[in-house]
């Protein structure tokens, strides 16, 4: 089974962090910019941290290029 989270991202910030909304999405503060896929790698390494899960675990399902992304989370 697999969990879906929404995460708006904001790169290019001074620190990397990740924070629960009330409406239950994430906003990702990312130090990498949005070029070369550096961003999504360094949001796929945030967001496997601060679940506590391997990084091997998440993809990016919708938003590859966008600000607002999902996120599937693979639970096997």
């Amino acid at each position: 089974m697999a969990t879906l989270i929404q995460v708006k991202v904001k790169p290019q910030s001074r620190v990397s962090t990740l924070q629960r909304q009330d409406d239950g999405s994430y906003l990702a503060h990312i130090k990498a910019p949005p070029v070369d896929g550096l961003a999504n790698a360094e949001l796929l390494a945030l967001v496997a941290r601060e679940l506590g899960c391997a990084k091997s675990k998440l993809r990016i399902k919708v938003g590859g290029a966008a600000r607002l992304k999902w996120v599937v989370v693979d639970d096997q």
